[in-house]
């Protein structure tokens, strides 16, 4: 007999039933695991990742984010609120309103454990700044998971991201395979980011190791808020300085905010886009053309994965301590053989909060 499903309601907007349903029944993953676990450089393991079918008990759980001024933090907090609901626990989800506001997230994450959270999973806004933070939540036996950015703490509980080397590394290797050496130069416009971000650093490294040997020329990273304000005056100011500019890479904001800077200077026959990482605005560019191509890191899947680890840390259970999506690079060639649920939140969801 068939299981009926109900729809869900989401921060007032009803989802459908068939949606509700591949909501729930997300699993198992193919995932990968890295060995040794919070290395850079560990061995990556496929697995088949399936969570708990429910938690023992109604948990208390604290969520942080950097921010939610983009879809690609919708896309998480859809997979957070998600899997929460699925396992019967409750979270709140802060956000600590941008990359500059380290002291705010680090006071959020404080005030939520000092209300009663027994768990903290954390979207990080500095590799190194939340070390201390980190520190002093394991000394009161606290529960921490690391989520999408990368801390450098050998102290977290576990992990639940994907390597930002790597996706640097296939958004470089993409254009790369176009530009071999001894091919026609073409000029790079990068943009990975906000400086000092642990994920930004990694995409930055990664990207520049793909294109060594080829023949694009990458002008220096052009680092920055992943506002739309601040990435649009970025890209502006770099096809001001140089009319050269054949591709522009960098974040999923960058790429967004390109497509009508690209169209309103009449260069959408010279200039093309790639991302490194997927949101909604992206994967519809690449369906429409204006955007070349992105790797996808599946984050609401990450979002899902955390909560997970959360509960089974809480509980005793065994969990993988270090463990993300398989990253794929998506492009107008592949487009329709990727599962979009399984890469984006639902069209339909808007940001929430708490889950009680």
């Amino acid at each position: 007999m068939k299981k009926l499903f109900v729809p869900t309601l989401i921060a007032g907007v009803l989802l459908s039933a068939s949606l509700a349903a591949q909501a729930a029944n997300w699993y198992p993953y193919a995932a990968e695991q890295t060995e040794p676990a919070f290395s850079d450089t560990g061995a990556k393991k496929p697995v088949n990742y399936s969570p708990l079918p429910k938690a023992s008990k109604k948990w208390k759980l604290c969520v942080s984010f950097p921010h939610m001024k983009d879809a690609y933090w919708l896309g998480v907090d859809y997979g957070v609120v998600e899997e929460a609901k699925r396992l019967g626990v409750s979270a709140q989800v802060l956000e600590a309103g941008g990359y500059t506001n380290l002291n705010k997230q680090i006071s959020q994450i404080e005030d939520c454990v000092a209300g009663g959270g027994q768990a903290v999973v954390i979207g990080g806004i500095s590799a190194d700044g939340l070390v201390n933070l980190v520190k002093s939540l394991r000394a009161k036996n606290i529960p921490v998971v690391d989520l999408v950015n990368g801390i450098n703490s050998a102290e977290l509980t576990a992990k639940s991201l994907v390597s930002f080397y790597t996706m640097g590394q296939e958004a470089g290797a993409y254009l790369a395979k176009k530009h071999p050496a001894g091919g026609a130069k073409a000029v790079v416009a990068w943009f990975p980011g906000p400086a000092g971000a642990g994920w930004v650093e990694a995409a930055n490294k990664g990207f520049a190791e793909a294109v060594k040997g080829s023949s694009l020329e990458v002008m220096a990273p052009m680092y920055g808020d992943t506002g739309k304000e601040a990435q649009a005056k970025l890209v502006e100011d770099a096809l001001q300085s140089n009319p050269a500019i054949r591709y522009i890479a960098g974040t999923a904001v960058t790429a967004e905010v390109s497509q009508g800077i690209v169209r309103a200077r009449n260069l959408k026959d010279k200039v093309q886009l790639v991302s490194f990482y997927l949101t909604p605005d992206v994967y519809a560019g690449i369906e429409k053309g204006t955007i070349m191509a992105s790797p996808a890191d599946a984050m609401v899947i990450q979002g899902r994965m955390s909560i997970d680890q959360a509960v089974r840390a809480l509980e005793g259970k065994d969990l993988i301590k270090h463990v993300g999506p398989k990253i794929v690079t998506i492009d107008k060639a592949n487009l329709k053989q990727i599962r979009r649920d399984d890469v984006l939140p639902p069209a339909a969801f808007k940001p929430l909060f708490e889950v009680k």
